[in-house]
């Protein structure tokens, strides 16, 4: 009986030695620059009592230490149960994605939400992690490459269902993270660049269908007003002047917490989701910027080595896909702040107020860990 309850401890602990505990640690280091700009980015608006669910920077820690354990539990789990099964992820997550054009609750346009009592619920923010677990397994299971095309055009099967289903909500942003996704692991499986043109050829044709039929009126709005906003100052081109008057009166060290007028004056809309960058910006200049920075590429290099340590296909593509992930959607929500994108929704990973996200994050975060502490050199345990 010692010896089992020896072996079952033995177990329980087993791996945690090579968790990489610098990845939580930027994570939550990334979570209270968040924190600490949702409370700049709400002050005006919320004045209800702290430690109340109401409370935007609350309502986020709650999320944050939901989170972090989901990421403790699922380091814990072997990460290929989750690729195995992940054709029932990606089910539950198409399945989502088609009951919230029924049910869903509609806001600036876009049907993205479930409510459920104060919580709402973006079931995109899930599917984008089940896609990149379908992706791995499905080129696990066919060669691990994606040379033949064959392979290729399956793969971009597996992703258009979801792309399409976001795009009609609409959601532009979110369609374009499943392309990024797919394209970062095609080319991670090796993909045959003369077939990559060849799609690439085809979607350049269809561009004009897509732009004249399926792109929303608002949709073409904000792309015009990103090429000159002062065409329609106080409707579509409003966000883009404002965050481009906030980041760039940022200066190298900011204006101070809580002292940026774009902010506090509530001339910066959504100051604590799409547009908590700008906030940033104003608050804490260039050298704020840059610590930020220099956080997500801490974090983002930990998730390129644990796509390194991966001992088979299925984890390396994982691994590579949680980065692309990550990457694209800090690249996207900077570059809507900063004028070189049109605002899309995205929000900024760990730091943007949104529970969705944020636990979707940490899971991915989890699974890294997970593949981390499983990787080939430790097969024999």
């Amino acid at each position: 009986m010692a010896a089992l309850n020896a072996r079952g401890g033995q177990n329980l602990f087993k791996g945690w030695d090579r968790f990489d505990y610098l990845i939580p640690v930027v994570a939550l280091a990334l979570v209270l620059f968040g924190l600490i700009l949702i409370h700049s980015g709400s002050s005006r608006v919320y004045e209800g009592p702290l430690l109340s669910f109401a409370n935007p920077v609350t309502k986020q820690a709650v999320f944050a230490v939901i989170g972090v354990g989901l990421m403790v539990g699922f380091a814990r789990l072997d990460y290929h149960y989750l690729t195995h099964y992940s054709w029932l992820f990606y089910a539950v997550g198409i399945f989502a994605l088609i009951a919230i054009l029924a049910f869903g609750h509609t806001a600036f346009g876009s049907t993205r939400w479930f409510n459920v009592g104060p919580i709402q619920i973006q079931p995109s923010e899930f599917a984008k992690l089940a896609v990149i677990l379908m992706l791995a397994n499905y080129f696990s299971e066919h060669g691990g490459d994606a040379r033949e095309l064959r392979s290729l055009l399956m793969s971009l099967a597996i992703v258009v269902p979801p792309l399409l289903l976001v795009f009609i909500q609409p959601d532009l942003g979110t369609s374009v993270m499943f392309g990024s996704v797919w394209l970062g692991v095609v080319l991670i499986a090796g993909v045959n660049r003369r077939h990559i043109m060849i799609i690439a050829a085809g979607s350049i044709a269809l561009f004009p269908f897509v732009w004249t039929f399926a792109v929303a009126d608002y949709q073409i709005e904000r792309i015009g007003v990103l090429i000159d906003p002062q065409s329609d100052p106080l409707d579509a081109g409003y966000n883009v002047i404002q965050s481009q008057n906030a980041v760039g009166s940022g200066g190298l060290f900011g204006k101070g917490f809580m002292q940026g007028e774009q902010t506090q004056l509530n001339f910066l809309k959504v100051p604590t989701k799409d547009f908590i960058f700008s906030v940033l910006g104003e608050e804490f200049g260039f050298s704020g910027a840059m610590v930020m920075f220099a956080l997500f590429i801490l974090l983002l290099w930990r998730g390129v080595r644990a796509a390194q340590l991966a001992g088979d296909v299925a984890g390396q593509l994982v691994a590579a896909g949680i980065v692309i992930l990550i990457l694209m959607q800090a690249f996207i929500n900077i570059a809507v702040n900063v004028s070189l994108f049109p605002v899309t929704g995205i929000p900024l990973p760990f730091v943007s107020q949104g529970g969705s996200s944020l636990v979707t994050v940490f899971i991915s975060l989890g699974i890294l860990e997970s593949i981390i502490m499983r990787h080939r050199a430790y097969r024999q345990f």
